[in-house]
């Protein structure tokens, strides 16, 4: 891949990564709040949150949020 198709791409990927980040920064902020997650291990969720990109965040918000 040459410089001049990375530099194209660079205004394309800005979003994603904004995006990125804005749902990992929600997912670890809603962890470290609660109680209990499901599995009972903040850590592992943690893990997913940061290492499974745009999929962990939302799997923890969607299924790995346990009520109170």
């Amino acid at each position: 891949m040459a410089l001049s198709e990375i530099r194209e791409m660079i205004p394309l990927l800005i979003p994603l990564v904004v995006i990125q980040l804005v749902l990992i920064g929600i997912a670890l902020r809603d962890l470290v709040r609660r109680k209990r997650v499901k599995g009972g291990n903040k850590l592992v969720w943690g893990l997913v949150i940061v290492f499974i990109q745009y999929i962990g965040p939302i799997l923890c918000l969607i299924i790995g949020r346990e009520e109170d």
